[in-house]
């Protein structure tokens, strides 16, 4: 059977899920057509003319950036500009783009952890906003002989996803009891006696938005005339998706050390380092590409010094005058980090579900700033 972009889209759902995006971001399938078939995919940070032009002529079947080819609605598609080249390229060679941004950063195990744990970094939580799912408990009670069927059609929804294990249940057997009244027409049991019967209560976690449709869904598979069934609200305590992290060093260091210690890490030619040199640092923040929207949140976070990219001139004002230190990378070193490791990953999840697929690293890109 052969492979589609809809199945590795259906892949990277579950590794950084759409959901995850910030409401202003424009994530998921940029240009092409979820039923073209994939045999090559190529991961890189930019959809720029340059990565597209060497994709097309490689023929590549799906380009995988995290930077998005679209962000805002377009008004007018010349394939004079840039934008317009890059459309006509992609649509000549029945090459699709799709991109994660926010949502690739904001995951669990995701862009900011993969830099928070690069820089060596440990007990990782998030330092700006949380992004915390709506989840509740759905509990089914089904005839033991129908057990089987309803558990399979409950994991044909999108109910049972805990971190990143997917259909995810608890069942215990227990004795039913119910009186058909008598406009009923029951699958068990006679119109106006109690029935005893040996049941079985299938417990799952499902998010709000998924709640209405995966009922729906179970309800079509379930033998009773009215499908018994519970919805509990949970609490959700743990922050492990969001924007930024914050995290503890094992040995505490100044802060020109520390930055020497990123240089040599990420392999920077250079970094921009903000606050007292002497400054002790045990805590560290940290969030990939433009971490400037987060200063607050890093001033009131306990943390000591602040690692991301194009912090501006009142950043590091505002930074210097709490006596905490700010250190930029650049945008670039912050996030084309994730170009090997989504390679790597996505490399071995299709392997692990049976999907034959080429997946290359782009290695091409560069730092489009240049230091005279």
């Amino acid at each position: 059977m052969k492979t589609t972009i809809a199945d590795i889209i259906e892949v990277m759902e579950l590794y950084a899920p759409s959901r995850l995006a910030e409401e202003w971001d424009n994530v998921g399938l940029q240009i092409g057509d979820k039923n073209w078939p994939v045999q090559t995919i190529w991961i890189a940070l930019d959809p720029t003319p340059d990565v597209v032009k060497d994709a097309s002529r490689n023929g590549v079947d799906l380009l995988i950036t995290h930077h998005p080819l679209i962000f805002r609605p377009l008004k007018s598609i010349n394939f004079s500009k840039p934008l317009g080249s890059i459309i006509q390229m992609a649509s000549q060679h029945r090459m699709a783009i799709f991109s994660a941004h926010t949502n690739l950063d904001n995951a669990m195990d995701g862009l900011n952890d993969v830099l928070a744990r690069r820089l060596g970094l440990r007990n990782l939580k998030v330092l700006g906003h949380a992004k915390r799912d709506e989840m509740f408990k759905l509990v089914v009670y089904v005839p033991v002989a129908y057990e089987q069927e309803v558990i399979t059609s409950l994991f044909e929804t999108k109910a049972g996803d805990i971190g990143s294990y997917s259909c995810c249940s608890f069942r215990s057997k227990g004795k039913g009891t119910f009186k058909p009244g008598p406009l009923s027409k029951p699958f068990v049991g006679k119109i106006g006696e109690i029935s005893h019967t040996d049941e079985v209560r299938i417990e799952t976690v499902v998010r709000k938005n998924d709640l209405i449709g995966v009922i729906d869904h179970v309800r079509k598979n379930h033998p009773y005339e009215t499908m018994a069934y519970d919805v509990y609200p949970l609490l959700t305590s743990e922050d492990t998706q969001g924007s930024g992290r914050i995290g503890k060093l094992d040995n505490s260091m100044n802060l020109m050390s520390f930055a020497a210690s990123i240089k040599t890490k990420l392999g920077l030619e250079y970094i921009k380092v903000a606050g007292n040199p002497d400054l002790i640092i045990k805590t560290v923040a940290v969030c990939s590409g433009s971490g400037s929207s987060f200063v607050d949140h890093f001033v009131t976070s306990g943390a000591q010094v602040y690692v991301s990219g194009d912090f501006g001139y009142h950043d590091a004002r505002t930074v210097e005058a709490e006596n905490l230190g700010l250190i930029d990378i650049g945008h670039f070193a912050s996030e084309h980090l994730i170009v090997d490791v989504l390679a790597d990953r996505l490399d071995k999840i299709l392997s692990e579900t049976g999907i034959d697929v080429k997946i290359e690293a782009y290695k091409l890109e560069k730092e489009p700033f240049m230091v005279l």
